[in-house]
């Protein structure tokens, strides 16, 4: 079994709820900007119905989109602890137009390890040359739904033999955790315009040399459990822990024409007993937490590594290539590593912890960036320098509003301050003139006084 203590999914600390609905009519309306908290249903299919009898697990939200921007809604499911999953369990997502046309699809599954881990796919609506579908404003739908068949026979919540089979009781354990809930994180973002038009042809060559990790003495840093609380690394080398069923978030602030690499050790066990296909996964997401590239490792309890394979500099002009993970390098921003190990390590080789060093490495050249128009929203997304002081949530925000372009409202504090230094500063030169005007009338009254009565 997992190991008692890993830690749960960890949302955003400002998260919305956004109850599903089971169609179109009623979808909640989810804002660019803003992250979201739902659930998915399990599918109700089972044993003597057919192919086809199981009511759809699928969950429908609403956008309101402009005609200028695209947009981009990653979901992200989190299995329960403990499930039993069969390999091609997971979610598809698709954004769809108010006429039922696909402007997006994608989907993502648990894979041979049947751990259970958070599952990440994304929906876009793109303005693209030459793209007729999906460019008008209006009302647009974002289609998750629950794939696979929910009834694997992997490790569950009783006392596995790590054959595969499970020996415990309860649903999760026999298999039968398709009925379960998923929970889902949505979070939707804006990307503005270009002021100016730019190239569309395809990304020029670049080095693909597979990039030698860096060496240096190790810092210690702790994962984050989410998204939203993912650890902040730079280049260099990272130490952590990890215990089996766990996941842990690391980001790395990525410019325009940076090249990323990234290589993940898992160290040894204990004791040698057995072997783990898929134990150890690692994914690279960009910052609307598309699927840009992955590594995984078996592990037989010896010391191992994974790397990602090389990708190119992230470029504007990336998003016209015909295929990833060249497509997905289109933003600058921060870019998320993900460490995955598997909660069959657990019945092989024991609960751990066990230590894990990530490899971080930052090649190419700083560019300059394409120009946006406008912010993005949430603003400075696409932008891996100083925090913006401006708040921002794309829409109306706790406190204010929010202007079009995504930028906050006037914050009364400075108006206070505006108002009062201004008045301050009228006041002090009023004083002024009426002083110089009385000290003027004095002397010409003197100088009249003088005149009339002079002196022998």
């Amino acid at each position: 079994m997992a190991a008692p203590d890993v830690p749960s999914y960890a949302f955003a600390d400002d998260v919305r709820s956004a109850p599903a609905a089971t169609g179109t009519t009623g979808a909640v309306r989810l804002e660019s900007g803003a992250t979201y908290r739902s659930s998915l249903p399990g599918q109700s299919g089972g044993e003597g119905r057919s192919q086809g009898d199981e009511d759809k697990a699928e969950a429908y939200y609403r956008l309101e989109l402009d005609g200028t921007s695209n947009v981009y809604v990653s979901v992200t499911a989190i299995p329960r602890a403990g499930a039993s999953l069969s390999a091609g369990d997971g979610i598809s997502v698709s954004l769809q137009d108010a006429d039922s046309t696909r402007c997006s699809s994608d989907s993502v599954t648990v894979g041979a390890s049947r751990s259970p881990q958070p599952l990440t796919a994304w929906g876009a609506r793109e303005l693209l040359p030459g793209n007729g579908l999906c460019q008008k404003a209006g009302t647009y739908y974002v289609v998750v739904e629950r794939t696979g068949t929910g009834t694997g026979t992997g490790t569950g919540t009783g006392t596995g033999t790590g054959t595969g089979t499970s020996t415990g009781s309860g649903e999760e354990a026999t298999g039968l955790s398709g009925a379960q809930p998923w929970d889902l994180e949505l979070a939707p973002v804006s990307e503005p315009p270009l002021e100016k038009a730019a190239a569309t042809s395809g990304p020029e060559t670049w080095d693909s040399a597979t990039p030698t990790p860096p060496v240096t003495e190790p810092s210690a840093v702790r994962g984050g459990a989410g998204f939203a609380g993912a650890a902040a690394v730079e280049q260099g080398v990272w130490s952590d822990e990890i215990v089996p069923g766990q996941t842990l978030f690391y980001k790395v602030p990525v410019d325009w024409g940076r090249q990323l690499s990234a290589t993940v050790d898992l160290g040894s066990a204990d004791k040698n007993s057995g072997y783990v296909v898929d134990a150890l996964d690692l994914t690279l997401y960009n910052p609307v937490r598309a699927d840009v590239q992955d590594a995984s490792i078996g592990y037989g309890g010896s010391q191992k590594s994974a790397s990602l394979p090389p990708v190119p500099p992230v470029r504007y002009v990336n998003r016209y290539a015909p295929t990833d993970p060249t497509k997905s390098l289109r933003f600058a921003g921060s870019y998320y590593l993900v460490v995955h190990l598997a909660e069959q390590v657990a019945d092989r080789f024991g609960e751990g912890p066990y230590g894990v060093t990530l490899r971080v490495g930052l090649g190419g050249s700083t560019q300059a960036g394409p120009g946006y128009a406008r912010q993005s929203v949430p603003r400075g997304f696409f932008d891996i320098g100083a925090p913006d002081p401006e708040p921002s949530a794309g829409g109306n925000t706790a406190g204010g509003t929010a202007s079009g372009d995504g930028t906050s409202g006037d914050d009364p504090a400075m108006k206070a301050v505006a108002v009062g230094g201004i008045g301050t500063g009228s006041v002090l030169l009023m004083v002024l003139g009426v002083w110089t005007l009385t000290a003027r009338r004095r002397a010409a009254a003197q100088m009249r006084a003088s005149a009339q009565n002079p002196t022998a």
